[in-house]
């Protein structure tokens, strides 16, 4: 009788993905839907590259809405496209002075847009001028972020991602309606910004698009 090996007839145990062409493998992945944690994350890319300025307005506009909306891992790799590839990750964190906490302006105008750091308690006050708070790309200290913004006889626009939830309290203070998109549902640990504003013969608006540019004459 021939000798046997005493592993004959026993079966190999197959890897998980062992078997299963790659091609499979990659389109299962795509399918997967998206968590909150991963939509946050393409969110943040896009904000970097609209920091950066890969993006305009109307690019990071879109592709941050589309990432809050996006049910599978093939939509938000659609979003990443033309983008630089995420950065490692950084070492301990350089010590960096804190952010200022207000900015005044008498019969002149506050301007703050890009990447700047905002404190979680901010006061802006304009008398007779102009505000304009692009927080589109800044970097918020913490999960709640406060402003006080007065405006007397003038106007004061405080521009927020779409991927934050705003609070409103005061006088003279108001919300673009054109904002309010039911198309996303925004996760239970969403930042929040909370204005209190106060306006006299002016206003305090807050938007999450910027307004549209005049056409130039021709």
């Amino acid at each position: 009788m021939a000798a046997t090996d005493g592993g004959a007839g026993v079966p190999e145990k197959q890897d998980g993905g062992a078997g299963v062409p790659e091609e499979q493998r990659v389109s299962a992945d795509l399918t997967t839907r998206a968590s909150d944690r991963e939509r946050d994350v393409v969110v943040q890319r896009v904000q970097d590259a609209f920091a950066e300025g890969r993006l305009d307005d109307a690019e990071f506009d879109e592709r941050t809405r589309a990432a809050l909306t996006a049910r599978t891992h093939a939509d938000l790799d659609v979003l990443l496209a033309g983008l630089p590839a995420a950065a490692a990750a950084p070492g301990p964190a350089p010590t960096v002075p804190a952010p200022g906490r207000y900015s005044i302006a008498l019969k002149n105008s506050v301007r703050r847009a890009g990447r700047w750091r905002v404190p979680e308690r901010y006061t802006t006050v304009v008398y007779k001028g102009g505000g304009w708070l692009d927080l589109r790309a800044a970097e918020l200290s913490g999960p709640v972020t406060t402003f006080l913004a007065v405006a007397y006889k003038s106007r004061l626009t405080i521009l927020v991602p779409p991927n934050v939830r705003v609070e409103i309290t005061g006088l003279g203070v108001s919300q673009d309606t054109q904002d309010e998109d039911p198309g996303y549902r925004l996760p239970a640990d969403a930042p929040v910004i909370h204005v209190r504003g106060i306006a006299y013969k002016g206003t305090v608006e807050i938007a999450t698009r910027p307004p549209e540019r005049p056409a130039l004459r021709q």
